[in-house]
């Protein structure tokens, strides 16, 4: 990777950067063989089917995101020799094949996210140990020739999702001694005008929800805060944030993470709350963020009238590197004027941390002892809990 996954490119650009991402598309069979000479309406379209393909935010726009997706989707499975490297860990499509492919035989590499992390080098070793080559925990001709030669002792289904099932049947209801992040989104992405005002509203809610999860016996982690930068964040700082944000996550070996944030858009009609999930948009998804994300949507949506815009699968950063459960909360849209008299009231705001927290209590209860959406208040948590026994 070089410098432009350090700019932003878009329509009406031009020069090498430009051609080297229409190369990037062309290889995914997203633009013909006449290939554009500048970023025309073509390429914008072939970055947005791209975009959507990978679970990334849908711009049209080739920022840092985007450009290190199209980096590492031009890897196939015995293109290159894959290592476990700290601190720069590989990635690409060649990962995500050899970490499916792992899981297919039957060995664990934890979550399918596309990083050559210690994790995936342990199911490797195992591999290799279990086949009777060199365990060196590297994916060389040696251990592509035996992955090749065997079938798969899963087919259809997930095994990643059975075992992230029977982890949370094992951790058992009561919420003590359970850990979760709470994680103020950065505003800087915002217009100007909106920055300083969410930055007010998503830490008064983490405040909110970090209390109510306290007094169940949760021990409730804030990711570090960084207001004040807004727009002047120089391009790339956005990765490096949310790296940093999801290293703090994977290190209080937390259970469950939520991050919270508010929206704004030109269209002041556009409102509504939405909850995301890592996925890439093909076969490769959380299944236990999927659930979290379901149950915080529909906790919120039975709670209050905020428009419902649904779950979604997505591939940034920060969903992508966080190691447990974890979702994005946007909480609705400051640029609407509905939206924005709801999320100024704290009595609404005590509404959405109090669907939030139920949110967290209903991911461990069973069927038999969870109660319908909407219905079951913090107070109550205790009840609940109980009839889980």
């Amino acid at each position: 990777m070089n410098a432009t996954a350090h700019t932003t490119f878009r329509r009406g650009d031009a020069g090498p950067a430009v051609d080297q991402i229409v190369e990037l598309l062309s290889r995914q069979g997203l633009l013909d063989a006449e290939r554009p000479g500048s970023f025309d309406d073509r390429v914008e379209l072939a970055v947005r089917t791209f975009q959507q393909q990978r679970g990334l935010h849908v711009d049209g726009v080739v920022g840092s995101a985007t450009f290190r997706r199209l980096d590492e989707a031009r890897w196939s499975l015995g293109d290159r020799i894959l290592t476990h490297l700290p601190g720069n860990l590989m990635a690409g499509d060649d990962v995500f094949a050899l970490q499916r492919r792992l899981l297919e035989l039957g060995f664990k590499v934890g979550r399918v996210d596309g990083y050559f992390g210690p994790a995936t080098e342990a199911g490797l070793r195992d591999f290799q140990r279990n086949f009777g080559i060199p365990a060196d925990g590297t994916c060389g001709p040696a251990t592509l020739k035996a992955l090749a030669q065997l079938a798969p002792m899963v087919r259809g289904g997930a095994p990643n999702a059975m075992r992230a099932r029977e982890r949370i049947r094992a951790a058992g209801p009561h919420l003590g001694g359970k850990i979760v992040v709470i994680d103020p989104a950065r505003s800087h992405q915002l217009p100007p005008e909106y920055a300083e005002r969410a930055d007010e509203v998503v830490h008064d809610l983490a405040a909110r929800i970090e209390g109510r999860l306290v007094a169940t016996g949760v021990q409730a982690y804030l990711t570090a805060s960084r207001t004040g930068r807004h727009r002047s964040a120089p391009v790339g700082a956005d990765h490096a944030e949310e790296l940093e944000r999801a290293t703090f996550a994977n290190r209080t070996n937390a259970n469950l993470c939520i991050s919270l944030a508010v929206d704004a858009s030109a269209n002041t009609d556009a409102c509504g709350v939405a909850t995301y999930f890592f996925g890439t948009g093909g076969d490769t998804w959380s299944s236990t963020g999927e659930r979290f994300a379901g149950l915080v949507q529909r906790e919120i949506v039975a709670r209050t009238d905020l428009v419902d815009l649904r779950c979604h699968a997505k591939a940034w950063d920060f969903l992508r590197r966080t190691r447990m459960p974890a979702v994005r909360l946007d909480a609705g849209y400051l640029s609407n004027p509905g939206d924005a008299r709801r999320l100024a009231d704290p009595g609404f705001r005590d509404v959405l941390a109090e669907a939030v927290v139920v949110a967290v209590q209903r991911f461990y209860l069973s069927p038999e002892a969870d109660a319908h959406t909407g219905v079951l208040r913090v107070s109550e948590l205790r009840s609940a809990i109980r009839a889980a026994d």
